[in-house]
């Protein structure tokens, strides 16, 4: 049953994320949340070590989600079912690509995510920023651990766009944020 119930979550996951991981982040949540398989707390954690590991996000956070609920084959379950989706659409799609794409509807439906995409995206990260810099448990406070941090990397970024007349690379803003954290937790 529990593979059965990973297959059709992630199935749904894979079916319905349009836009990259960050955009369905979301989705992974309230599918996760809503079988219980584990806790707001545990997917935000989840989501950092899917961004610090090689991989696509959603991928690496249907593997974890597969693997806790049910071993191995619920890593391959899950994993199977977020991709299967986009393979299938792909395999569509290139079949009927040149037509397709020269359709003004399709262009007109596909310049019109873009912004919803955006949306989603900006979402999830104040989402993920709310929920790390404020402390819940005991009531509203500020988590001045990840005040600092946060504060290190907007610096770091938008310094190197000032003074290197060049944006830093995400990858070195990930291994600074890990590296950051290793220290202050």
């Amino acid at each position: 049953m529990i593979y059965w119930e990973l297959f059709l979550g992630f199935f749904k996951v894979g079916c319905f994320s349009f836009g990259g991981a960050y955009s369905s982040i979301p989705l992974i949540r309230d599918v996760v949340l809503s079988y219980g398989w584990l806790s707001d707390e545990m997917i935000t954690y989840m989501i950092a070590v899917s961004e610090s590991t090689p991989g696509p996000i959603m991928v690496n956070l249907a593997t974890y989600v597969g693997s806790n609920q049910g071993g191995l084959l619920g890593a391959v379950i899950t994993t199977i079912a977020v991709v299967l989706p986009a393979f299938i659409i792909i395999l569509l799609i290139t079949s009927l690509l040149k037509t397709v794409l020269e359709n003004k509807y399709v262009k007109t439906i596909l310049d019109g995510l873009i912004p919803c995409i955006i949306g989603i995206i900006l979402a999830t990260g104040c989402y993920m920023m709310i929920t790390n810099l404020f402390i819940f448990k005991t009531g509203i406070s500020l988590n001045l651990q990840s005040i600092i941090i946060a504060a290190i990397l907007i610096i770091i970024s938008f310094g190197s766009n000032k003074f290197l007349k060049k944006s830093i690379s995400p990858i070195f803003l990930i291994i600074i944020a890990a590296f950051l954290g290793i220290i202050v937790f």
